[in-house]
Protein backbone atom coordinates (compact mmCIF):
# COMPACT_ATOMS: atom_id res chain seq x y z
CA UNK A 1 0.00 0.00 0.00
CA UNK A 2 1.64 3.19 -1.26
CA UNK A 3 1.96 6.01 2.00
CA UNK A 4 -0.57 8.00 0.05
CA UNK A 5 -3.37 5.27 0.39
CA UNK A 6 -2.58 4.43 3.59
CA UNK A 7 -2.91 8.17 5.14
CA UNK A 8 -6.36 8.20 3.23
CA UNK A 9 -7.39 5.07 5.10
CA UNK A 10 -6.27 5.90 8.18
CA UNK A 11 -7.95 9.10 7.64
CA UNK A 12 -11.22 7.61 6.86
CA UNK A 13 -11.65 5.28 10.03
CA UNK A 14 -10.09 8.78 12.22
CA UNK A 15 -13.45 10.73 10.47
CA UNK A 16 -15.49 7.10 10.91
CA UNK A 17 -14.80 7.15 14.36
CA UNK A 18 -15.10 11.29 14.78
CA UNK A 19 -18.85 10.56 13.59
CA UNK A 20 -19.45 8.33 15.99
CA UNK A 21 -18.93 10.71 18.72
CA UNK A 22 -20.85 13.53 17.14
CA UNK A 23 -24.04 11.09 16.44
CA UNK A 24 -23.90 10.03 20.67
CA UNK A 25 -23.08 14.07 21.30
CA UNK A 26 -26.61 14.46 19.07
CA UNK A 27 -28.37 11.75 21.22
CA UNK A 28 -27.50 13.43 24.60
CA UNK A 29 -28.49 16.67 23.54
CA UNK A 30 -25.61 18.47 22.97
CA UNK A 31 -26.30 21.08 20.04
CA UNK A 32 -24.74 20.63 16.07
CA UNK A 33 -23.49 24.02 15.84
CA UNK A 34 -21.67 24.16 19.57
CA UNK A 35 -19.97 20.39 18.88
CA UNK A 36 -18.88 22.08 15.55
CA UNK A 37 -17.34 24.64 17.31
CA UNK A 38 -15.58 22.76 19.91
CA UNK A 39 -14.32 20.72 17.47
CA UNK A 40 -12.87 23.50 15.28
CA UNK A 41 -11.20 24.81 18.71
CA UNK A 42 -10.03 21.67 20.02
CA UNK A 43 -8.37 20.89 16.20
CA UNK A 44 -7.47 24.91 16.18
CA UNK A 45 -6.16 24.54 19.35
CA UNK A 46 -3.46 21.54 18.59
CA UNK A 47 -2.59 23.52 15.50
CA UNK A 48 -1.05 26.49 16.98
CA UNK A 49 0.85 23.73 19.40
CA UNK A 50 2.19 22.43 16.93
CA UNK A 51 3.20 25.43 14.53
CA UNK A 52 4.95 26.60 17.74
CA UNK A 53 6.99 23.77 18.39
CA UNK A 54 7.84 23.20 15.11
CA UNK A 55 8.45 27.03 14.46
CA UNK A 56 5.99 27.56 11.47
CA UNK A 57 4.17 30.83 10.35
CA UNK A 58 0.71 29.93 10.34
CA UNK A 59 -0.65 32.33 7.74
CA UNK A 60 1.52 30.32 4.91
CA UNK A 61 2.09 31.36 1.08
CA UNK A 62 -0.94 31.17 -0.81
CA UNK A 63 -3.23 33.11 1.61
CA UNK A 64 -6.47 33.31 -0.97
CA UNK A 65 -6.42 29.82 -1.57
CA UNK A 66 -6.05 28.51 2.14
CA UNK A 67 -9.01 31.11 2.62
CA UNK A 68 -10.69 29.73 0.12
CA UNK A 69 -10.08 26.07 1.60
CA UNK A 70 -11.49 27.04 4.88
CA UNK A 71 -14.70 28.87 3.32
CA UNK A 72 -15.35 25.88 0.79
CA UNK A 73 -14.66 23.33 3.65
CA UNK A 74 -16.98 24.73 6.74
CA UNK A 75 -19.81 26.04 3.80
CA UNK A 76 -19.79 22.17 3.03
CA UNK A 77 -20.58 21.18 6.43
CA UNK A 78 -23.37 23.26 7.08
CA UNK A 79 -24.71 22.06 3.99
CA UNK A 80 -23.81 18.59 5.21
CA UNK A 81 -25.80 19.18 8.24
CA UNK A 82 -28.62 21.19 6.67
CA UNK A 83 -29.62 18.30 4.20
CA UNK A 84 -29.43 16.35 7.55
CA UNK A 85 -31.97 17.68 9.30
CA UNK A 86 -34.21 18.06 6.41
CA UNK A 87 -33.80 14.91 4.74
CA UNK A 88 -33.74 10.79 5.73
CA UNK A 89 -30.02 10.24 6.38
CA UNK A 90 -29.96 7.81 3.95
CA UNK A 91 -30.49 10.55 1.24
CA UNK A 92 -28.29 13.13 2.87
CA UNK A 93 -24.93 10.62 2.97
CA UNK A 94 -26.04 9.23 -0.67
CA UNK A 95 -26.22 12.96 -1.75
CA UNK A 96 -22.48 13.85 0.48
CA UNK A 97 -21.00 11.00 -1.18
CA UNK A 98 -21.34 12.40 -4.83
CA UNK A 99 -18.79 14.89 -4.40
CA UNK A 100 -15.75 12.49 -6.16
CA UNK A 101 -17.56 13.28 -9.41
CA UNK A 102 -17.51 16.53 -8.33
CA UNK A 103 -13.79 16.26 -7.82
CA UNK A 104 -12.84 14.58 -10.49
CA UNK A 105 -14.57 16.99 -12.92
CA UNK A 106 -12.56 20.20 -10.65
CA UNK A 107 -9.42 18.64 -10.42
CA UNK A 108 -9.34 18.51 -14.28
CA UNK A 109 -11.02 21.62 -14.89
CA UNK A 110 -8.46 23.45 -12.36
CA UNK A 111 -5.86 21.35 -12.35
CA UNK A 112 -5.43 19.44 -15.44
CA UNK A 113 -5.07 15.69 -13.83
CA UNK A 114 -5.95 13.18 -16.41
CA UNK A 115 -9.52 11.22 -15.58
CA UNK A 116 -8.29 8.05 -16.42
CA UNK A 117 -11.09 5.30 -17.09
CA UNK A 118 -10.14 3.24 -14.40
CA UNK A 119 -10.90 5.89 -11.98
CA UNK A 120 -13.88 7.12 -13.55
CA UNK A 121 -15.30 3.16 -13.64
CA UNK A 122 -14.07 3.50 -9.55
CA UNK A 123 -16.07 6.91 -9.07
CA UNK A 124 -19.54 4.95 -10.70
CA UNK A 125 -18.77 1.50 -8.76
CA UNK A 126 -18.18 3.56 -5.64
CA UNK A 127 -21.56 5.36 -6.16
CA UNK A 128 -23.37 2.54 -6.71
CA UNK A 129 -22.15 1.00 -3.25
CA UNK A 130 -22.73 4.48 -1.70
CA UNK A 131 -26.49 4.35 -2.55
CA UNK A 132 -26.87 0.14 -1.22
CA UNK A 133 -25.09 1.24 1.66
CA UNK A 134 -27.57 4.05 2.28
CA UNK A 135 -30.36 2.42 1.71
CA UNK A 136 -32.54 5.83 0.73
CA UNK A 137 -36.48 5.48 0.50
CA UNK A 138 -36.53 5.95 -3.22
CA UNK A 139 -34.30 3.10 -3.95
CA UNK A 140 -37.36 0.37 -2.06
CA UNK A 141 -40.66 3.06 -3.43
CA UNK A 142 -38.82 3.96 -6.98
CA UNK A 143 -40.01 7.20 -6.30
CA UNK A 144 -38.63 10.17 -4.99
CA UNK A 145 -40.62 11.85 -1.77
CA UNK A 146 -37.85 13.95 -1.20
CA UNK A 147 -37.94 18.19 -1.16
CA UNK A 148 -36.41 19.80 -4.03
CA UNK A 149 -34.55 22.75 -2.13
CA UNK A 150 -32.64 20.66 0.88
CA UNK A 151 -31.81 17.78 -2.38
CA UNK A 152 -30.42 20.84 -3.91
CA UNK A 153 -28.75 22.06 -0.79
CA UNK A 154 -27.37 18.63 -0.31
CA UNK A 155 -25.53 18.72 -4.02
CA UNK A 156 -24.45 22.07 -3.60
CA UNK A 157 -22.54 20.84 -0.06
CA UNK A 158 -20.99 17.81 -2.21
CA UNK A 159 -19.74 20.19 -4.89
CA UNK A 160 -18.02 22.55 -1.84
CA UNK A 161 -16.59 19.78 -0.54
CA UNK A 162 -14.93 18.86 -3.70
CA UNK A 163 -13.80 22.53 -4.55
CA UNK A 164 -12.59 22.05 -0.71
CA UNK A 165 -10.42 18.56 -1.70
CA UNK A 166 -8.96 20.34 -5.14
CA UNK A 167 -7.90 23.65 -3.12
CA UNK A 168 -6.06 21.13 -0.55
CA UNK A 169 -4.95 19.51 -3.14
CA UNK A 170 -3.20 22.65 -5.10
CA UNK A 171 -1.99 24.30 -1.91
CA UNK A 172 -0.21 21.46 -0.08
CA UNK A 173 2.69 21.86 -2.72
CA UNK A 174 3.92 24.69 -1.12
CA UNK A 175 2.10 25.41 2.15
CA UNK A 176 2.99 22.90 5.30
CA UNK A 177 0.02 20.69 5.96
CA UNK A 178 -0.71 22.09 9.56
CA UNK A 179 -0.99 25.31 8.26
CA UNK A 180 -3.98 24.04 5.66
CA UNK A 181 -5.33 22.81 8.81
CA UNK A 182 -5.29 25.64 10.58
CA UNK A 183 -6.96 27.77 8.24
CA UNK A 184 -10.17 25.15 7.75
CA UNK A 185 -10.64 25.34 11.71
CA UNK A 186 -9.89 29.28 12.25
CA UNK A 187 -12.92 29.72 9.39
CA UNK A 188 -14.69 27.36 10.90
CA UNK A 189 -14.42 29.02 14.32
CA UNK A 190 -15.38 32.59 12.81
CA UNK A 191 -18.89 30.96 10.99
CA UNK A 192 -19.82 28.71 14.37
CA UNK A 193 -19.07 31.25 16.86
CA UNK A 194 -22.08 33.65 16.20
CA UNK A 195 -24.55 30.71 15.83
CA UNK A 196 -23.42 29.14 18.86
CA UNK A 197 -23.44 31.91 21.47
CA UNK A 198 -26.92 31.84 23.61
CA UNK A 199 -27.46 28.61 22.40
CA UNK A 200 -24.93 26.62 23.73
CA UNK A 201 -25.43 24.29 27.05
CA UNK A 202 -22.72 23.32 29.45
CA UNK A 203 -21.20 19.65 28.55
CA UNK A 204 -21.17 16.77 31.26
CA UNK A 205 -17.78 14.87 31.76
CA UNK A 206 -18.70 12.81 29.48
CA UNK A 207 -20.09 15.21 26.78
CA UNK A 208 -16.64 16.73 27.37
CA UNK A 209 -14.85 13.78 26.33
CA UNK A 210 -16.76 13.38 23.46
CA UNK A 211 -16.17 16.31 22.36
CA UNK A 212 -12.25 15.96 22.72
CA UNK A 213 -13.04 12.66 20.76
CA UNK A 214 -14.59 15.03 18.14
CA UNK A 215 -11.70 17.26 17.82
CA UNK A 216 -8.82 14.94 18.39
CA UNK A 217 -10.14 12.45 15.53
CA UNK A 218 -11.10 14.99 13.30
CA UNK A 219 -7.35 16.52 13.55
CA UNK A 220 -5.80 13.29 13.27
CA UNK A 221 -8.40 12.48 9.96
CA UNK A 222 -7.14 16.51 8.65
CA UNK A 223 -3.59 15.38 8.93
CA UNK A 224 -3.95 12.36 6.96
CA UNK A 225 -5.97 13.20 4.32
CA UNK A 226 -4.02 16.31 3.64
CA UNK A 227 -0.67 14.25 3.81
CA UNK A 228 -2.75 11.71 1.25
CA UNK A 229 -3.89 14.71 -0.81
CA UNK A 230 -0.37 15.46 -1.49
CA UNK A 231 0.78 12.44 -3.04
CA UNK A 232 -2.12 11.20 -4.82
CA UNK A 233 -4.18 13.08 -7.65
CA UNK A 234 -7.52 14.57 -6.12
CA UNK A 235 -9.73 12.74 -8.13
CA UNK A 236 -8.05 8.90 -6.96
CA UNK A 237 -8.11 9.94 -3.72
CA UNK A 238 -11.76 10.77 -3.20
CA UNK A 239 -12.75 7.34 -4.71
CA UNK A 240 -10.59 6.01 -1.78
CA UNK A 241 -12.30 7.99 0.87
CA UNK A 242 -15.22 5.55 -0.01
CA UNK A 243 -13.88 3.20 2.41
CA UNK A 244 -15.54 5.43 5.40
CA UNK A 245 -18.82 4.34 4.54
CA UNK A 246 -17.74 0.84 5.54
CA UNK A 247 -16.26 1.71 8.56
CA UNK A 248 -19.70 3.82 9.51
CA UNK A 249 -21.73 0.65 8.76
CA UNK A 250 -19.35 -1.61 10.65
CA UNK A 251 -19.81 1.42 13.60
CA UNK A 252 -23.29 1.64 13.25
CA UNK A 253 -23.81 -2.24 13.94
CA UNK A 254 -21.50 -2.39 16.25
CA UNK A 255 -22.17 0.44 18.81
CA UNK A 256 -25.89 1.51 18.02
CA UNK A 257 -27.87 -1.61 16.64
CA UNK A 258 -28.09 -0.39 13.55
CA UNK A 259 -28.62 -3.60 11.02
CA UNK A 260 -27.56 -4.82 8.45
CA UNK A 261 -28.85 -6.27 5.03
CA UNK A 262 -28.15 -7.67 1.68
CA UNK A 263 -27.89 -4.25 -0.15
CA UNK A 264 -25.49 -3.26 2.59
CA UNK A 265 -23.43 -5.78 2.68
CA UNK A 266 -23.29 -5.43 -1.50
CA UNK A 267 -22.75 -1.83 -0.96
CA UNK A 268 -20.16 -2.49 1.25
CA UNK A 269 -18.14 -5.09 -1.17
CA UNK A 270 -18.54 -2.19 -3.95
CA UNK A 271 -17.40 0.32 -2.19
CA UNK A 272 -14.30 -2.41 -1.22
CA UNK A 273 -13.48 -2.91 -4.63
CA UNK A 274 -13.90 0.95 -6.03
CA UNK A 275 -10.98 1.36 -3.21
CA UNK A 276 -8.86 -1.63 -4.47
CA UNK A 277 -8.95 -0.39 -7.96
CA UNK A 278 -8.22 3.20 -7.19
CA UNK A 279 -5.16 2.06 -4.80
CA UNK A 280 -4.14 -0.36 -8.31
CA UNK A 281 -4.44 2.49 -10.31
CA UNK A 282 -1.58 4.52 -7.67
CA UNK A 283 1.52 4.08 -9.58
CA UNK A 284 4.96 5.24 -7.94
CA UNK A 285 4.91 8.26 -10.04
CA UNK A 286 2.06 9.61 -8.43
CA UNK A 287 3.68 8.73 -4.97
CA UNK A 288 6.32 11.00 -5.84
CA UNK A 289 4.66 14.05 -6.72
Amino acid sequence: MSPGTRSLVLSCLAFSLMTVCVKQLSLMGVPTQQTILIRALISLGLCCITLRRDNISPWGQQKGLLILRGVAGILALLCFFESIAKLPLASAVVLRYTYPTFTAITAWVWLREPLRRSIVGAIVLGWLGITLVARPDWLATGVSSLTPIPVLVGVVGALLAAISFVTVRKVSKKDHKIVIIFYFQLVSVLFMLPFTIGTGVWPSPMQWLLLFGVGGLTQLGQIWLTEGLSFIPAARATSINYVQVVFSAIWGYMIFAEQLNAGMIIGGVLVLLATLISMSSVGPSSAKQ
